[in-house]
């Protein structure tokens, strides 16, 4: 089985220099004698409200370097050019730089990826919990963080990276919301919602009772959360970006590990005409996959295709009776049920953007054009292919250090034609995709 997911990532063009193809228009960098002015906006004390985006969380973990070139971070460096102050971020030290652990590329073998996990020089001052982090931040971003449980004052025992950053009397006690209220901002970043449905997305569709993260938010609660939460941010009639939600199944997690790329590799391991691979509809009913089921990244290093057992001897995957499990798919319905809740929290944070007068930064549409047909910056070409697309980094979710820098960039310009402003934005040529080995 190791052999037909491998032959799995050969058949999804997993190679050094495949490429999408893109858009053919260049990212420009700025002109010189560009001159800097805040507009109408202060930016005097700048603070990033988020989830794993805005804290730097790539490659599967949350780590020093992915910290350091987090899109907020980027974003400070430019607003320091219109006025900006001080923007601190809770870095892992030097000898805890490698923070949670996260996946690097360990080698190449004819083109196909070969990843492990990096374990030295971590974070953990005891098992299940990072070292902690009490100092005053302006990035705020926590990976994990949803919308709807960010007025949950339990969430902070529950979540490490939340928990890290509390003081031990307010583990339990202080909200997300009253967290990134108490700042005394002037100026905010505000990216929150995806994981409102990204945790289910990524469970196949599948809630686990006994975790919150994989519940779709209802919309009504999503609406109501969002309103209070800008509101809070608003007062004292303070300006800031708020960011739409991608469309989480467009991203490699889900696009990578395809029906087609399944069946050629079975064909090809074992020379097996097959046809079809199974999937689970509901409970105790399967149907053969169509090429609108996603199947989730995980899949491909899962090695339970073609696999049987005492308890079923039919081949896993490849017959009705031992369909590939709902957590490892979306199928058509899901997706479609997922895209258009991302839709209905989208014309959400629209409405309240368009009320409130802040600056909107489409991320949805930007990562479409991402996705297909994607775009060339500076020569260089980004899209969402897993590993050689630039955008996404080993976990087919999260931003590489060249994706952080262009959704920055995505930020300034919303804020720009916002508040007249005129910042600078990133040469993001000077950040990398996938580190190669």
């Amino acid at each position: 089985m190791v052999m037909i997911m491998k032959r799995i990532f050969k058949n999804i063009a997993l190679y050094i220099g495949v490429l999408s193809t893109f858009v053919a228009t260049s990212c420009k960098p700025e002109i010189e004698g560009f001159q800097t002015t805040p507009g109408e906006a202060n930016f005097s004390k700048y603070i990033a409200v988020g989830n794993s985006l805005t804290a730097g969380f790539a490659d599967g973990g949350l780590y020093l370097e992915g910290q350091q070139v987090a899109f907020s971070n980027l974003i400070a460096e430019q607003l320091r050019q219109v006025g900006g102050g001080d923007f601190r971020s809770p870095f892992f030290s030097e000898n805890e730089r490698n923070g949670s652990g996260y996946l690097q590329l360990k080698d190449l073998v004819n083109g196909q990826p070969v990843m492990e996990n990096v374990t030295d020089n971590l974070a953990y001052r005891e098992p299940g919990k990072l070292s902690k982090y009490t100092d005053d931040i302006e990035n705020l971003g926590v990976p994990g963080m949803r919308l709807d449980l960010s007025t949950e004052g339990w969430f902070g025992s529950m979540n490490m990276y939340f928990e890290r950053l509390l003081s031990d009397s307010d583990v339990g006690m202080k909200t997300y919301m009253q967290f990134a209220t108490e700042k005394n901002h002037t100026f905010f970043s505000f990216w929150l919602g995806n994981n409102d449905v990204l945790g289910y997305a990524m469970n196949g569709a599948v809630i686990n009772p006994n975790d919150p993260t994989t519940v779709l938010t209802a919309t009504a609660t999503f609406k109501q959360t969002y309103s209070d939460f800008i509101a809070e941010l608003t007062g004292n009639d303070r300006k800031g970006v708020v960011a739409t939600i991608p469309d989480v199944t467009a991203i490699p997690f889900f696009t990578t590990v395809t029906r087609e790329s399944l069946i050629a590799a079975v064909k090809a391991q074992s020379g097996q005409d097959i046809q079809d691979i199974y999937i689970e509809i509901g409970t105790g009913t399967s149907r053969a996959a169509s090429d609108d089921d996603l199947f989730i990244l995980p899949f491909a290093s899962a090695g339970l295709l073609g696999n049987t057992s005492g308890e079923n001897p039919a081949p896993y995957g490849l017959h009705p009776s031992n369909p590939v499990e709902s957590k490892y798919v979306l199928d058509s319905d899901e997706v479609m049920a997922i895209q258009a809740r991302v839709k209905a929290f989208n014309n959400i944070i629209k409405e309240i953007a368009k009320a409130e007068g802040l600056a909107l930064a489409d991320a949805h549409a930007y990562l479409n054009r991402v996705q297909h047909p994607g775009i060339l910056y500076n020569g260089v070409a980004v899209n969402a292919s897993f590993i050689t697309g630039n955008a996404f980094s080993l976990d087919g979710v999260h931003l590489t250090p060249m994706g952080n820098a262009l959704i920055a960039n995505l930020f300034i310009e919303a804020i720009n034609k916002q508040y007249r402003s005129r910042i600078p934005k990133v040469d993001a040529s000077k950040y990398r995709g996938v580190r190669f080995p």
